[in-house]
């Protein structure tokens, strides 16, 4: 196999990983609404720090009990999962129909974008509502995901050989 291909392949496999991944995030969301909402809900109510034991912080006055903000909040980032999965998908098309990595780049970045927003806006909120407490592994996936996106970045806008 000839580097150029190998670099192609490698390239392609982690933009259609890329794509899939937002598409299965989006899906479940949509599939498991009144779920999703919940556990947003969960953490934006602070509900795990009233857990037993429970852990009486300052940081409950931030708490959010209405179940339409839970929703819409989780309708935000569903619409930014349903963008960046269609530019991911856009991404694909360039790179794996027309075999344009210049071409695919721009959408590529873009559907990096929309991951990277809609993964700030869950660690930002979770960071607001104290999640860091009790909801570790959650933060934990958020970091690593963020970590993914920046990687992925680089990936894919790196000139290789």
């Amino acid at each position: 196999m000839k580097l150029q291909l190998s670099l192609a392949l490698f390239l392609s496999v982690h933009a259609l990983g890329l794509a899939v991944w937002l598409s299965i995030s989006a899906i479940n969301n949509i599939r498991a609404f009144a779920g999703s909402a919940a556990a947003v809900g969960a953490t934006m109510s602070m509900a795990p720090l009233r857990q037993p034991p429970a852990i009486d912080t300052p940081l409950l006055s931030r708490a959010i009990a209405s179940p339409a903000l839970h929703r819409l909040a989780l309708l935000g980032v569903l619409a930014l999962q349903l963008a960046a999965a269609g530019a991911g998908w856009a991404g694909c098309w360039q790179l794996l129909v027309v075999g344009d990595l210049g071409a695919a780049r721009p959408w590529l970045n873009l559907a990096l974008s929309g991951f990277t927003a809609f993964l700030f806006a869950m660690h930002l909120g979770g960071l607001w509502f104290g999640y860091w407490i009790r909801q570790e592994g959650l933060q934990l996936t958020h970091v690593a995901l963020l970590i993914w996106a920046v990687v992925a970045f680089f990936l894919f806008n790196t000139p290789w050989a």
